[in-house]
Parts: C-alpha cells; sequence; structure tokens
C-alpha cells in the first residue's frame, strides 16, 4: 500500500520551519514534551480567600475579580507580598526530578502585579513589596544553572494598568492602543534583560490582528527562537494550545501544547482545595501526559506555590513520582512523534521514534488478552519486556498481554521493533469514483481569533484511493469557490490549479423537495470550539433553558451578546438522495449541521458582521434536519440566512494529469494554495472529485 500521505502527516518541525524559528528550535521545543508551569503572584497570598470567605467561583489567581477586590484594596496586598521560602534552585531541581525539561513562569498575570522589576510601573514585586526581588530573574539564572530552559507567562489584559479596558468577567477584553503600547515595553524587558526565554505564552486578551502580528513579530525580533503560544490570537503563532486541561481528539497539522493544573478548579494556589489522593492523581496526570504525546502535543503541568513561596508538599510529591515514572520509561516520551495510527484503541495509547513502537497500557485490559496492531509493509523483529508474547501474522501484529499488566500501581509500556522507520499510516483507502470532504481524511489544525474563539479548522482535505490507469480529475464546485486556487496533490506531486474554467451545470433539487419552516434559538453562550455532533429537535433545543421559536423569516437580524450564538432549523423532504445548494449566512463565525452532523464551519474574516455563501447539503432520501449556528464574538447583533440558493448551479472542471500515473493505489490532498495562514479554514467543503480513466 503507498504510504505517500505520510508528506500530509507533517511532523511539528516542518510546519515550524515555516515561522522565524529555527528547525533546531523547534526540534528541541517538540522533542521536550514535558515542561513545568508555575502560577505565582499576589494571589499566592490570598490563596483563595478574602474577609475571611473561601471564594468559590472562578479560578484563584483571578480573586480580584470574583471576589471581588477593588484596586485600592487589591494595591495593598503587595505591601504584605514577602515570599521568604520561595528558593528558585528548589523549584528547578525538582522540575528536573519530575523529569520536565523546561519552566514558564507567570511575570504577569491579569492583575497586572509583575514579578519582575520594570520601568513601566511600580507595581511590581520589587518596588512595591518588602521583599525587593525580582523572581524572573532569580528563575530564569536557576533554571540555566540546572540545564532547564526558560520561558515566561505574560497577560494579555491587565487589571491594574489605567489605560486598558475594563475589568470584565470573561478576560477577553479588546486592547487599547495604549494598553498595546505598554505591554510592547514590558515584552521588551522581558526578551531583552533575561538570557534565552525559549516560550513566549501569552494569554487572553482579545487582539486585532494588526496587534497580533506586531507582537508577534517583536519577540522574533529579539529572540529569534522564542516559540510564541497560540494565545496570543488571530493565528499568530508558533504553536497552539489546547482549551484549559484539553486536548484534541485527533493528531494535528500544527504543533501544539496542553496545559493542565494541577487541579481543574485553579492554577494558583487555593488554601482550602481538596486535593484527594496522591497516588490518584499521579495516574491521572500521567495519563494525561500520556494522551497527550501520542497525538503529537507537548504537556505544561502547573504547580501553584503557596503565598510565602512554599511549594506545596502534595504537588511536589505527585511530580516526584510522575518523575519517577518517566526515569523507567521516558524513552517512550521525550523525542517522540503521535501513534501513527489513525484509530485509537481502549487497551491505550501508541508513540513512535525511529523503528520503535512504544505501547502504553494505560487503558482497559483487553477482553482477550491479546493487542493486534495491522503493520503493512513492517516486519517485527523483537518485543521488549517479559510483560507479554509477540508474534507477527502477514501484516497483523499480535501480543498476549497478562491482566496482571493492568493491575499494577505502574502504567507499562512495551516496545516493539521493526525492520525500518515507522512512518503514519494512510487513513481508509476509498473504492468510490467520487471523492468527497465526507469520506477525506480531514487536514486539522488550530484557528482563532482569541482564547473564547479558538477551533479545530480544517486545511484541507486528503484521501487514499484505487484506481487504474488514472488520466483525469474532474473537479466540481459552486460560485462560492470559483475564482479560487488550490493546490492538487497527487502521489506527491503538486499541481495548482485556479477554478475558473469549469462548465455550468444545473443541480436542479428534484421535484417535490420541500423546505420547512424556520426555527430559531437564542442567545446561547459559548465558546466556538464546539463538537462535531448536534443533537437537537423541534422538543430539545440546543440552548440550555430555551425554545425553538418559529418566525416566518428565513433571514434575520437579532440583538445578540458577544461570545453567543443564535441557531436556526429548517426541516428538508427529499424525495431521493441528493446534493442540492443552500444559501448560507452569519456573523463572525458559523456552523452547518446535517441530521445532525457537522459539514462546515469557519470563524469570518475578524469582525465581518455578516457573510453570505453556499453551502452543498447531501441529503438522505426522506426528512433532513439542517441547523445553522451564526456566531457573535465582537457585535451586539448578529444575523442569519438559512435558505435553498435560488440558483441550483455546480460548475465542472477537468484537469488532465500531465504527468504519468503508474499502479493502483493512489493519495491526494486538496488545500488552498499559498493561504494566508496556514491554519485559516481551507473552505472547500462543497468540492467534489471524480476520478476518470480516459482523458475527456
Amino acid at each position: 500500500m503507498k504510504k505517500l500521505l505520510i508528506i500530509l502527516l507533517m511532523c511539528v518541525i516542518g510546519l515550524g520551519a515555516k515561522g522565524q524559528v529555527s528547525q533546531e528550535a523547534f526540534r528541541q521545543w517538540h522533542g521536550d514534551k514535558y515542561s513545568m508551569f508555575i502560577h505565582f503572584g499576589l494571589y499566592s497570598q490570598l490563596g483563595g480567600v478574602w474577609q475571611g470567605k473561601q471564594v468559590q467561583n472562578g479560578y484563584s489567581e483571578q480573586i480580584q475579580a470574583f471576589a471581588p477586590i477593588s484596586k485600592k484594596d487589591y494595591e495593598k496586598i503587595a505591601s504584605q507580598f514577602n515570599p521568604t521560602q520561595f528558593n528558585a534552585d528548589f523549584i528547578a531541581l525538582l522540575a528536573k526530578k519530575a523529569g520536565m525539561h523546561s519552566i514558564i513562569l507567570t511575570s504577569k498575570h491579569h492583575d497586572g502585579f509583575c514579578l519582575f522589576k520594570t520601568a513601566t510601573t511600580s507595581f511590581n514585586s520589587y518596588d512595591a513589596t518588602p521583599c525587593k526581588r525580582d523572581f524572573v530573574k532569580e528563575m530564569s539564572e536557576a533554571a540555566r544553572r540546572h540545564g532547564l530552559r526558560f520561558g515566561l507567562y505574560y497577560s494579555l489584559i491587565d487589571w491594574h494598568y489605567p489605560y486598558a479596558s475594563p475589568m470584565s468577567p470573561h478576560n477577553a477584553d479588546f486592547i487599547t492602543e495604549a494598553h498595546h503600547a505598554f505591554s510592547k515595553a514590558q515584552l521588551k524587558e522581558l526578551l531583552t534583560n533575561y538570557g534565552k526565554i525559549s516560550e513566549l505564552w501569552f494569554d487572553m486578551g482579545a487582539n486585532t490582528p494588526a496587534q497580533s502580528k506586531e507582537l508577534y513579530e517583536l519577540v522574533h525580533q529579539y529572540q529569534p527562537d522564542c516559540t510564541v503560544s497560540g494565545r496570543l490570537g488571530n493565528d499568530q503563532y508558533d504553536f497552539c494550545v489546547m482549551a484549559d486541561n484539553d486536548y484534541p481528539d485527533k493528531t494535528l497539522h500544527a504543533p501544539w501544547q496542553s496545559a493542565a493544573s494541577m487541579f481543574d478548579e485553579t492554577w494558583g494556589y487555593r488554601a482550602w482545595q481538596d486535593r484527594g489522593n496522591i497516588e490518584s492523581k499521579v495516574r491521572e496526570k500521567t495519563r494525561s501526559l500520556i494522551n497527550v504525546v501520542s497525538r503529537g502535543g507537548n504537556y505544561l503541568l502547573n504547580i501553584g506555590p503557596k503565598g510565602n513561596g512554599a511549594v506545596v508538599d502534595f504537588e511536589k510529591e505527585v511530580l516526584e513520582q510522575m518523575g519517577d515514572w518517566l526515569s523507567r520509561y521516558g524513552y517512550a516520551v521525550y523525542q517522540t512523534e503521535a501513534s501513527p495510527f489513525q484509530e485509537e484503541f481502549t487497551w491505550g495509547e501508541v508513540t513512535r521514534k525511529d523503528n520503535h513502537l512504544y505501547l502504553f497500557l494505560s487503558g482497559k485490559y483487553p477482553a482477550d488478552g491479546k493487542i493486534t496492531l495491522q503493520m503493512p509493509g513492517y516486519l517485527l523483529q523483537k518485543g521488549d519486556g517479559k510483560m507479554a508474547t509477540y508474534l507477527q501474522y502477514g501484516d497483523e501484529v499480535v501480543l498476549t498481554v497478562p491482566a496482571s499488566a493492568y493491575k499494577d500501581k505502574q502504567i507499562h509500556v512495551l516496545t516493539l521493533s521493526f525492520d525500518k522507520k515507522i512512518e503514519p499510516f494512510p487513513g481508509k483507502t476509498i473504492r468510490n469514483a467520487i471523492l468527497t470532504p465526507r469520506n477525506a481524511t480531514p487536514q486539522y489544525s488550530y484557528s482563532c481569533f482569541d482564547y473564547y474563539t479558538n477551533y479545530r479548522s480544517i486545511t484541507g482535505y486528503s484521501w487514499n484511493f484505487e484506481q487504474l490507469l488514472l488520466k483525469q480529475l474532474e473537479i466540481i464546485y459552486t460560485s462560492q469557490e470559483a475564482g479560487r486556487e488550490i493546490d492538487l496533490i497527487l502521489d506527491g506531486k503538486t499541481y495548482s490549479v485556479t477554478l475558473d474554467k469549469g462548465k455550468e451545470i444545473k443541480e436542479t433539487a428534484s421535484s417535490g423537495t420541500t423546505w420547512g419552516d424556520t426555527y430559531v434559538c437564542g442567545p446561547g453562550s459559548g465558546v466556538f470550539h464546539s463538537a462535531e455532533k448536534l443533537d437537537a429537535d423541534l422538543q430539545h433545543a440546543p440552548v440550555s433553558g430555551k425554545l425553538w421559536t418559529k418566525t416566518d423569516k428565513d433571514s434575520d437580524k437579532v440583538s445578540c451578546p458577544i461570545l453567543s450564538s443564535y441557531y436556526v432549523m429548517r426541516e428538508i423532504d427529499s424525495p431521493r438522495s441528493q446534493h442540492i445548494l443552500a444559501e448560507i449566512g452569519a456573523g463572525n463565525g458559523m456552523e452547518v449541521y446535517l441530521n445532525g452532523k457537522l459539514i462546515a464551519k469557519h470563524l469570518n474574516p475578524y469582525r465581518t458582521k455578516f457573510r453570505t455563501e453556499k453551502v452543498i447539503l447531501p441529503l438522505k432520501k426522506g426528512k433532513n434536519q439542517v441547523i445553522l449556528r451564526s456566531y457573535n464574538r465582537f457585535e451586539d447583533e448578529t444575523a442569519y440566512l438559512l435558505r435553498p440558493a435560488e440558483e441550483q448551479r455546480a460548475y465542472r472542471q477537468d484537469f488532465i494529469i500531465p504527468d504519468a500515473v503508474n499502479g493502483k493505489e493512489h493519495s491526494l490532498t486538496i488545500k488552498p494554495h499559498n493561504p494566508s495562514s496556514p491554519h485559516t479554514d481551507a473552505e472547500l467543503f462543497n468540492l467534489r472529485i471524480r476520478l476518470r480513466r480516459i482523458a475527456m
């Protein structure tokens, strides 16, 4: 079987090389896999308590907003801040013992209190406190002394700076120009006064695209090999960051990181936190680490020191025990790549390195005690350890594992060695003359405006298919795609095609196709990275506590708070299976669900208030349900449009393959030609491709 799809499942190093960071810097960042996050600041002094009461809503590092505490009262806390037990060398050595390779310190969180001496504000750990310490300096020097890389967290919102937007509970305020200039001054200090910075971890706020680009370039101006996190916004990043304590269920075609707190409820120190059982927490976080690296990501695990600077004993013990496990099995974590398999396994996870597969027994014991892997084209040479037996039958590798392997407190790892380097396996083979987004393997990245508006974007589609004597591709598209230039990557060769020579074909909806009434529901709060399935009908609304409302308008404008959505639903009765063209309109972003499955999703260009487009609906015979979600991030209103297109028209453009195509098995990828960002959605969900043996 051809494995040319492997060039589509590019490693993170290759993607990183397109930016300003060197391949070597990316290789090191990606290979480290496991790092320490430190949330420490004035909020640590309070420990989640204000005026004798536990502040139970929100993270404890944001206690100023959730208590709430006035700016004047919060400033007074600085006069009490004297963390005599903060020992940078102790923390660096703990990180090393835990098996971590770098440290990321909160240089400034949302409260605006800086852990470094700065000329921009006196609200910092040197000028405003009795300790007169520069913790960024101490931690950076300790990290270097002990062979660790050092990075910084930096909040893009600042509740103390007078010219920032007012404090809001969603932490995603716009950045004023004065605030932007203030941030640039602070970042210049951080990037020029503390030696080599390996990572700049931006957080929150809502930059404009120009602001995000300027900060991204500023970082690389002073530190060319400093990797920048995706929370800078507007697709200006070197690696994307998942939502807090989250990771994707699919391998991404972009460098990524999962940031995890020791407890989901908080990142900063919380004196009254129920910490539970150490052994359970070690297993929980070790499994999370395994899940992340098996999908090709990096894991950033947080500690929240106390107000006096001491590391919480519970967190110290968890890290040390995880370090013990890594001292035994770190070879299966560091410098590895994502699982080569498209499928997931209930028995555990997989990573790969060179000609080795590493099997983590982190799931459920298989009922028959056997683990079966399909390894076409690879010859098993060795299976290590006394814990399993290993046999190969043709393409199948079968491991027999005793139940005791899953009853141990340890999560065990098995190693399989093969005759050559292991590459990602291609997706399913299509035995169909028509390639569509529905039978493709999507290429995923992450696209964003900011923390709340980010999602797993589709940057292209890939297929593996069988076709003898392949001579021509017939590309079917709509007026939505007309004029666009796309890349066709066929068996490793790239051809650029402009969709401007198509012959018009009418795809008139079958007689008897009827659109039902229009129903709306909203506004509903929520973020943009929603599920790929939507279970909703007239009796079950997608917004909690609300009902569908019938309307006689298939297009309307409605009042809508920021960070919320309106849903629109219609039924379509189709006399047969067919493709029909719908006209869709939405605000800052849109999603289209057909019969509960997501078929189209993207953000609209920044601050686009309303955009119309064409979307092909592949209907089944009988009743179909289409739901549109019109997403509002920035405005005070949103709009929607959901109806059949007036003209059911498509275009057919032939592409005669100029080079010889041999064999029966082939791979094909389509993606935009020279996209503005490698992470922006391709918006190619309407394309269909017919395979032809003879050039017409």
